[in-house]
């Protein structure tokens, strides 16, 4: 009787009286080759850019009896691996380059895609290829609930967004510089400006026109800012280019002056200070018109005068001055500033 193969593992299944004096050597190659293949196996897969069919023999060491497949090569685009369509169980890593998944299916029935540089329990059941394990559920990837994103691919050079149970979105880079905003509600690639100030902020600029979203504010000009600690206000009626420009001082002074003299006054005897006299003169004797003179006599006469108070007429008059003084430049430098308000 001649001999046979196994449907799954393709081990020789020798018939009664076939093999005359090699049964040793098939028995060793089934049991210590194929196996051994089959059940600790690992072999590389090398992929082109193309579906690869898994080569599969009887009887002797094949692609397709191996445990482990490490899929590489360079893939542009999802490729099939094409194990035999027989009940087995492999475990299968894509490690290919070029981003894309690959999909174990059989010449017929379905398949699953192995996301890249994913490694993944397969096994066909005799007519399809699933996951095991739970991993991957009817072909598709891991979903978000299991700790997945629920996409084969993720969008290059982008920011992922969680989504709740839904797969991620994404948030292209958009123009160049620009930055991740928030609207208060999800994320926006935006240009860098007035986008990080709150509506209704307000600020100075140094241009004439205002950036970007932000709208100018027309009620003040002419005017200098002023620093406090508490509440703002404004106030003030001098325009800032008049206040400080170049000054010359000029004027009038009101005086009030004294000027005059005082006026002559006869004082009268009460007034002057009390006061006598001495009187002085010669001592004579003789009789007729002999007389001689002998020595001198004097005498003091009675005081006179009170001390009273007196006065003295004055006059005087107000009168008025001028001044002028030197140019006084208060002509500071200054910069223009413009005050915008965020739309």
């Amino acid at each position: 009787m001649a001999s046979t193969y196994s449907p799954s593992l393709k081990l020789t299944l020798m018939g009664d009286g076939d093999q005359a004096g090699l049964w040793g050597q098939t028995t060793n190659t089934n049991l210590g080759t194929l196996l051994e293949q089959a059940i600790t196996g690992v072999t590389s897969i090398v992929m082109s850019n193309a579906n690869y069919t898994l080569i599969s023999l009887n009887g002797v060491t094949d692609e397709a009896r191996n445990a482990v497949l490490v899929v590489t090569g360079v893939n542009n685009a999802v490729r099939d691996l094409i194990p035999p369509v027989v009940k087995k169980l492999y475990i299968i890593a894509n490690n290919t380059t070029g981003g894309y998944g690959i999909r174990v299916i059989g010449a017929t029935g379905t398949g699953i895609t192995i996301p890249n540089g994913a490694t993944q329990i397969v096994y066909c059941d005799g007519t399809n290829f699933v996951a095991a394990g739970g991993a991957f559920v009817n072909g598709t990837v891991l979903g978000v609930t299991s700790g997945g994103t629920g996409l084969s691919t993720l969008t290059a050079n982008s920011v992922m967004l969680g989504n709740g149970t839904s797969s991620p979105t994404f948030v292209a880079p958009g123009t160049a510089g620009n930055i991740l905003t928030s609207n208060g509600t999800t994320w926006a690639s935006a240009a860098i400006g007035g986008d990080g100030f709150a509506s209704g902020t307000r600020m100075a600029f140094n241009q004439t026109n205002a950036p970007t979203g932000w709208t100018k504010s027309t009620s003040v000009d002419d005017a200098a800012f002023r620093l406090v600690s508490g509440s703002v206000s404004s106030g003030g009626s001098v325009n800032f280019t008049t206040a400080f420009a170049s000054q010359t001082p000029t004027g009038s002074i009101s005086i009030s002056s004294i000027s005059g003299s005082a006026g002559a006054t006869t004082l009268s005897t009460p007034q002057i200070p009390s006061h006598s006299h001495t009187i002085t003169g010669g001592a004579y004797s003789g009789t007729g018109v002999q007389t001689e003179r002998t020595g001198s006599a004097s005498a003091t006469t009675n005081s006179t005068g009170g001390g009273d108070s007196h006065t003295h007429p004055f006059s005087f008059s107000s009168g008025s001055a001028t001044f002028t003084g030197n140019a006084i430049n208060l002509a500071v430098k200054y910069v223009d500033l413009i005050i915008a308000q965020k739309n």
